[in-house]
Parts: structure tokens; C-alpha cells; sequence
């Protein structure tokens, strides 16, 4: 007669919460990139889009560098500050507001 009502069913890794955050953050790791490095004319193009998109309200494609990843996202641009390293974004699929650093841009473009 064998009732296993009472038993879990053993999870490697899972039984232990503090090993698996720390081997998900040695994964996490592993797979960061640097950030890729920006050239004058590549900073300049994309401020001159930035302030396009936001006085003519097109849609943009945004990809930035974040937690060592490059990542993507598409939004309006509401506010840019050049000076303070700023801008606004609002994305499109859940439309909230985005603070961002110029600095953390890698590229945008129209959609």
C-alpha cells in the first residue's frame, strides 16, 4: 500500500530559495554585454531624433542599455533634456511614463 498523499515532489534548486536566487544572479551575469560605446555623430543623430519625435509626436523604436542588457521598447517622447542627461517616454503597450538617461540610448528611429 503506498500513499505518496503527503510527499512533495523534490525540485532540485527550489528547495533551497537563497541557492537559487544566487545561482539565477551568476546566470544573469554571464549573459551581460557591455555597453556599446557611442561615436559623436551617433549621439548627434540620435538627439536630432529625439527632438523630431517629440515636436511632431511619431512613434519611436528605443534601444537602450539596461542591467547589462541591451533592451528595445516603442513610445512617444514627451520631454528631453540634453543638459541633465533626461528624457520622457511613453510606451506603448501599457502608455506610462519612462525617465530615462540620454546616456543609457543606443539607438532611435521612426516605426
Amino acid at each position: 500500500m503506498n500513499n505518496d498523499r503527503g510527499m512533495k515532489k523534490w525540485r532540485p534548486f527550489a528547495s533551497m530559495p537563497e541557492q537559487y536566487t544566487g545561482l539565477q544572479e551568476v546566470i544573469n551575469k554571464q549573459l551581460e554585454v557591455p555597453q556599446p560605446l557611442l561615436t559623436e555623430e551617433q549621439m548627434e543623430q540620435i538627439n536630432f531624433t529625439l527632438i523630431e519625435a517629440l515636436h511632431t509626436n511619431k512613434q519611436v523604436y528605443l534601444t537602450y542599455y539596461k542591467n547589462g542588457q541591451p533592451m528595445t521598447d516603442t513610445g512617444f517622447i514627451q520631454f528631453v533634456d540634453s543638459l541633465g542627461d533626461l528624457f520622457i517616454f511613453i510606451d506603448e503597450v501599457f502608455e506610462l511614463k519612462n525617465k530615462m538617461r540620454l546616456s543609457e540610448l543606443i539607438d532611435v528611429r521612426f516605426v
